[in-house]
């Protein structure tokens, strides 16, 4: 067994090995010198990467592709348990990982920070990621999305801080135990799993609660976010700091400044009268309170903000936020994974103040997912796609979903159109890119938004536009 790698991790075998946040896991695993396997739904980029570092990628599943000597069968909470490799592994009495267990057994003996949000959390992290190799400290880390720099989503590294995404869809973010802990904001969200608001802040304070003594809590500027800082605050050994722009943050952000499609951002630490300024790479507020997020936790492990502040400008995107896949006969096609309202209302404002600097028009492709996110949250999606200036709306990707009765993405374009917006259905992918072309005239913005597979459009987007 290669030291740094559990037992259970020596020859783990990921059902769904393709996936953002099991890949990360596996990338880790492989270069710490695991044998890792799996198998993946189709062919993709990060199974080729996997194959690069040593791993076996299988496509489709099968109980056969599961090898007999596998130390343990990896999981997500998409996997369903009808899958013939998850039957194989109980006959061979192959013990099952869910996901967030092997996360949380590759950041023992580390020095984790952890991130966590309703939104924001893949950028926060690939921040934070980016700075900290800057300052020459090599983290490890596991993202959601691939860094722009590196053209990968996780590290293993030398260093002792361990950078990763804590998700709180299904309460997973509750097995780890970080030294510091960012909440970006709190919102009603994967409503498959919380009935209520109530719901998602028990889940999140029983994530701080697993802060480690002495460690550090970051809380954005978002209402959900000071309201869990309130909930926990007194508590013995945790440590709370409060970023934002209000005058009480302990972290406080001074100013603001777009510059087309990257921000300048002003802040002051701790009261101290000191004042940094920095840029960030994409613009909007929201992605400047991330990176502020970001200054204020390296700062808790004892790195200098100022350093760190320099390092965050080597930040130059993450993949599928508000991510540039190109430009054809003047027309840019962006492409971005909000798929929750509040996200797609920040990152659509912010391109609206680069449109306006340039004159430009915004066209969306927005494709929903979940059926019960549409449900709780369709007529709200709806209302952000008025801040576009025409979209076309795709059927509802279900990801681990069955439809649900009278669910569809009607339900979006009813209140869009409603809004007084120019919305449109389309059934057919394939067809996305002749309806665009037909939309577009040089100077526009193209905008793919959503957490499926319509970031696959960018590139035959930009294609149609050439031909």
């Amino acid at each position: 067994m290669a030291p740094g790698i559990p037992s259970a991790m020596d020859r783990p075998h990921f059902i769904g090995i393709g996936g953002a946040g099991m890949s990360g896991i596996a990338k880790i695993l492989a270069q710490r010198g695991a044998k890792v396997a799996g198998s993946d739904a189709k062919e993709s980029a990060t199974a080729e990467s996997l194959r690069a570092l040593g791993a076996t990628v299988h496509i489709g599943h099968a109980a056969e592709h599961l090898a007999d000597d596998a130390t343990s069968v990896v999981v997500s909470s998409a996997i369903r348990t009808d899958n013939p490799e998850l039957a194989r592994a109980a006959e061979l009495g192959i013990p099952v990982v869910h996901r967030s267990d092997a996360l949380a057994s590759l950041m023992r003996d580390t020095r984790p920070i952890a991130v966590a949000g309703t939104h924001g959390k893949t950028t926060t992290t690939s921040m934070l990621a980016v700075a900290l190799a800057e300052l020459g400290l090599d983290p490890s880390y596991a993202i959601g999305g691939d860094l722009a720099g590196p053209g990968t989503n996780a590290r293993h590294g030398t260093g002792q801080i361990f950078v990763a995404e804590a998700d709180e869809s299904d309460r997973s973010f509750q097995k780890y135990d970080p030294e510091v802990a960012i909440v970006l904001n709190v919102e009603l969200d994967h409503h498959a799993n919380y009935a209520s608001l109530d719901e998602i802040y028990e889940s999140f304070e029983a994530f701080v609660a697993k802060i480690r003594p002495g460690g550090h809590l970051v809380a954005g500027e978002h209402p959900g976010a000071r309201e869990l800082a309130a909930r926990v605050s007194g508590r013995e050994g945790l440590n709370v700091v409060r970023v934002g722009e209000d005058e009480g943050a302990d972290v406080r952000i001074l100013k603001i400044t777009p510059k087309g499609m990257t921000s300048e951002v002003i802040v002051a630490f701790d009261g101290s009268g000191e004042e940094i300024t920095f840029t960030v790479s994409v613009p909007g507020r929201h992605y400047a309170h991330n990176a502020v997020a970001a200054l204020a936790a390296g700062a808790r492990l004892g790195i200098a903000p100022a350093d760190l502040a320099r390092a965050l400008t080597a930040y130059t995107g993450v993949g599928r936020r508000l991510q540039l896949k190109g430009e054809a006969r003047g027309v840019q096609v962006i492409d971005s994974y909000a798929h929750h309202p509040t996200e797609m209302t920040a990152d659509l404002e912010a391109l609206r103040g680069a449109a306006a600097a340039a004159d430009s028009r915004i066209l969306v492709v927005f494709q929903p997912h979940l059926f019960s996110r549409t449900q709780e949250l369709g007529k709200e999606m709806g209302e952000a796609l008025t801040l576009a200036d025409a979209s076309v709306v795709l059927d509802i990707y279900p990801a681990r979903e069955d439809p649900l009765p009278g669910v569809t993405s009607a339900l979006i374009i009813d209140a869009a159109a409603a809004g007084g917006t120019d919305v449109r259905a389309e059934h057919d992918m394939a067809a996305v890119p002749d309806v665009i072309a037909g939309m577009t005239k040089p100077g526009d913005l193209v905008l793919t938004m959503g957490a499926g597979d319509v970031t696959d459009l960018g590139p035959r987007i930009l294609a149609r536009l050439e031909n």
